[in-house]
């Protein structure tokens, strides 16, 4: 590859996929503006820490980040079932924790191509498994609490 660096040949067949995607990105991230990015996702942050904190979980993070929402995970739930009950019953992924972290947080991602109702699923899915797991809150508190933030800011 250094070798081919002076002729702009690349020794391989280059991520074709990934430069089209990223150019595509690119130009959506011009049109709507870094500020409004920056804000919208602030807002899918709110609402996914309102959801978190209504059905009594904590944030890990103080202060945490608008891109991602790190929760810890509720006392006796064990970690890693969460994380393959809400892939293998609700097709979702989500994120643990690493290294001292794993089977103790989860993370919500919020960044990206992401919207209200992307949010509002992902609360959902985390409520049933946190329910189905034993978790013991009001079914739905979490949803309407991020539902609430969106109808107020929108």
């Amino acid at each position: 590859a250094r070798k081919n660096i002076p002729t702009f040949d690349n020794p391989w067949t280059p991520a074709v996929t990934l430069m089209v995607g990223l150019k595509k990105s690119l130009e959506l991230m011009k049109q709507r503006g870094i500020e409004q990015i920056w804000k919208d996702h602030a807002r899918l942050a709110r609402a996914t820490r309102a959801a978190v904190k209504a059905i009594g979980l904590k944030l890990f993070a103080n202060p945490p980040a608008d891109c991602v929402t790190a929760v810890l995970m509720p006392e006796g739930i064990d970690g890693e079932a969460v994380f393959k009950k809400l892939r293998n019953d609700h097709g979702i992924t989500i994120a643990g924790g690493q290294d001292q972290a794993k089977g103790k947080i989860f993370r919500l991602a919020h960044l990206g191509f992401v919207n209200s109702f992307d949010v509002i699923m992902g609360v959902a899915a985390v409520e049933m498994t946190l329910k189905e797991l034993g978790y013991d809150f009001d079914l739905g508190k979490g949803v309407k609490a991020a539902m609430e933030v969106f109808m107020k800011e929108k």
